[in-house]
């Protein structure tokens, strides 16, 4: 890892110069809206940046931290205009976004209770917290990447004393948590028992698992939500909700040497005692808080942070469970809120003072507990999916509650969320439940408007009135029925970024703000698409690899074909059955066909080289190190309708490049990388 020093910041974000030429500035009717919010929200209550500036030590001297393949790995700099003045205001940020913005760009370490337990803030879109044993650093969540967790601890050791790392804590199942990993320990080290790995049970599962079967689709969509193509600007991206952005080096996975598998478990490491709490079905499928007795301080994981969270995340998830969520909370606030004295979380910033943490809990413990309740209240009552969004609200006393806003999530889309955990995507009117493609669709609404001229001039009234809800819906179906019309696109792109420009919630702010790019300029050309880690390979399952293989496959390639394979991996003792019958790849482990077409034998450390893409088959078949026994042409027809999947596919119609924006020449049973989950 090298590290390059920063002291500058995008001069056109200092100068409020917009950074894309067909880019618009703040509507009178986005200032309005603005305006009217810096009046009607909490502003006077400082509390967070109190608690957000308590305790710092020291920030390192640069900015950006450069990942070992050349990139940038993070870049705190690129953020700085949001910090050229603390009374700035910024048109095109609603003000609610701009103050958890700030707030973010918290860089440096942090004590949070003396001499036993600090934070690294603003390397990752996470916090690496520090426990101090009597030997060593217990580390709790490593960051995404190598370089960043490396960077963190080598600011620990300069200010604290140099310590071994005894232990590290995961305490959830997304790579933001644990990825960084080997750039704090040797796995060597793990393997010899010097260092221990906790995490909770089910997170090797769920830390592959949840995103691999649509992890391209995922990935593709991350490009919204999170606003990969979108500069750091007044005008593009400003922060995660939870942090400024995700590291971009090296994901690393050492499986745990420990896993907690009661409710609540008490483990006593490095001279530290701690109460493990599970909290599965919260805001990930494994996770777990800990609670420190001795010292009173609770870490409450990614359960409770500076905001509220997402129960449907927009890059694609299974939704969440808002009431469990609630509960899982309530029972933290009575098992160790009555006591404590000091709450820390793996994103945001501490709260100090038992009335203090009391409150942070009961306030995000009753915004998920009235989102779920409130909501299918509604639905008894006849509010469809396609309504709730419009229907929600907090109450008054929740809205004048920082801690009760939706940085990371949106009222809109959780609200829509909790409907279809109940009740599904359809709203009971026919007319929806076998709809149309939206490109089928389109043009027959184009037909009966009178034609693209006539929806264009109503367009422009509806944006020129600041009616851009009403405007997008009549454009949307212009550019879904002509893609390739430029001026209806880049008037579409007009209202998407005004409509970005008022949203709370930096995950929908991007991904209007982003669809407005891709209209106008088109997904770019000379994406990179990430490599598989050879630490994912190997957590993966070999059902979890035929269960993809099987979602590869091209159906119409593989019209008529019909064979049985057995698949032996003899250094694990593993055995499947894989057939494909009916243009359909199915498996069965634990069985062997007695008559199969065909028998692959080769071990699953070998078979792990493939799915990383470091040798083909036949490489391994000339080393003998794979062995093929039956009909070899079996094999061919498996290879030749597995697809290779890219995330460059178009989102919004007529963005899709000429050329394909991302170059995927690999072997057709090379694993892609998972999407990541950074963030939840």
């Amino acid at each position: 890892m090298s590290i390059e020093k920063s002291d500058t910041s995008d001069s056109k974000a200092i100068n409020h110069g917009h950074f894309d030429t067909k880019g618009k500035l703040p509507s009178s009717f986005t200032i309005e809206l603005q305006n009217s919010l810096r009046k009607s929200l909490p502003f006077e209550d400082k509390r967070d940046f109190e608690e957000a500036q308590k305790g710092f030590i020291a920030a390192p001297p640069y900015k950006q931290i450069i990942a070992e393949a050349g990139n940038v790995a993070w870049d705190m700099g690129s953020y700085e205009f949001l910090l050229q003045s603390f009374d700035s205001v910024f048109d095109s940020i609603h003000p609610s976004l701009q103050r958890q913005a700030i707030l973010n760009m918290a860089y440096g370490l942090y004590e949070v209770l003396p001499d036993k337990i600090y934070q690294v803030r603003g390397f990752d879109l996470a916090n690496m917290t520090i426990i101090r044993g009597d030997t060593g650093w217990i580390l709790f969540d490593v960051l995404t990447c190598k370089e960043t967790s490396k960077a963190a601890l080598e600011l620990v050791n300069e200010h604290l004393g140099q310590r071994p790392v005894v232990a590290v804590v995961y305490s959830h199942s997304h790579v933001d948590h644990y990825g960084g990993v080997r750039g704090v320990v040797d796995e060597a080290d793990v393997k010899n028992g010097q260092v221990q790995i906790i995490a909770p049970v089910g997170f090797m599962e769920y830390a592959i698992a949840e995103n691999v079967y649509s992890g391209t689709a995922m990935t593709r969509r991350a490009f919204f939500q999170y606003g990969l193509l979108l500069p750091r600007s007044p005008f593009g991206h400003v922060d995660q909700s939870i942090g400024k952005n995700t590291a971009a080096g090296r994901v690393g996975l050492i499986e745990p040497t420990r896993y907690i598998k009661q409710d609540i478990e008490e483990l006593t490491i490095d001279g530290v005692r701690m109460l493990f709490q599970n909290t599965p079905g919260t805001e990930a499928p494994a996770e777990m808080n800990t609670y420190f007795p001795d010292w009173r301080a609770f870490w409450a994981a990614e359960n409770i942070c500076g905001t509220i969270h997402n129960i449907y995340t927009l890059r694609g998830a299974l939704v969440r469970d808002a009431l469990e969520w609630s509960k899982k909370i309530n029972e933290a606030l009575y098992l160790f809120g009555q006591e404590a004295e000091v709450m820390f979380a793996s994103h945001s910033w501490p709260r100090w003072g038992n009335d203090r943490i009391q409150e942070v809990m009961r306030v995000q413990r009753d915004t998920y507990a009235h989102l779920n309740n409130e909501v299918l209240h509604q639905a008894n009552k006849g509010v469809t999916i396609n309504e709730i969004h419009n229907v929600y609200k907090l109450p008054l006393s929740l809205q004048q509650q920082w801690a009760a806003h939706s940085y990371h999530g949106s009222e809109e889309h959780n609200s829509r969320a909790v409907i279809n955990r109940y009740l599904g995507y359809w709203d009971a009117n026919p007319a929806t439940l076998v709809p149309l493609s939206p490109s089928e669709s389109a043009p027959l609404y184009i037909e009966m408007m009178g034609g693209a001229q006539k929806i264009m001039a109503k367009g422009k009234e509806l944006h020129d009135q600041g009616k851009y809800r009403q405007a997008m819906e009549i454009l949307n179906k212009l550019v879904y029925a002509e893609p390739h019309n430029q001026e209806a696109k880049d008037l579409l792109a007009d209202v998407f970024e005004q409509i970005g420009y008022q949203k709370e919630s930096p995950s929908v702010r991007n991904s209007f703000l982003s669809a407005a790019y891709e209209l106008r300029n088109g997904f770019p050309s000379g994406v990179t698409a990430q490599t598989v880690s050879p630490d994912t390979v190997r957590a993966m399952s070999t059902e979890l690899l035929l269960d993809f293989m099987s979602i590869r496959t091209d159906s119409q390639k593989a019209e008529g074909m019909r064979f049985t394979i057995n698949l032996f991996t003899p250094d694990n003792g593993e055995k499947f059955v894989v057939e494909m019958s009916n243009s359909t790849l199915t498996n069965i482990k634990g069985f062997e066909a007695e008559n199969p077409d065909l028998t692959i034998t080769i071990n699953r450390s070998d078979l792990e080289s493939v799915m990383a893409g470091l040798s083909t088959f036949e490489d391994l078949i000339v080393a003998l190190k794979a062995k093929l026994d039956g009909d070899r042409n079996v094999f061919e027809q498996l290879r030749s309708v597995l697809a290779q999947f890219t995330p460059d596919f178009a989102i919004m119609p007529g963005t899709k490049p000429a050329k394909a924006a991302i170059s995927l020449e690999k072997d057709a049973f090379e694993q892609p990388e998972p999407a990541n989950l950074s963030g939840g």
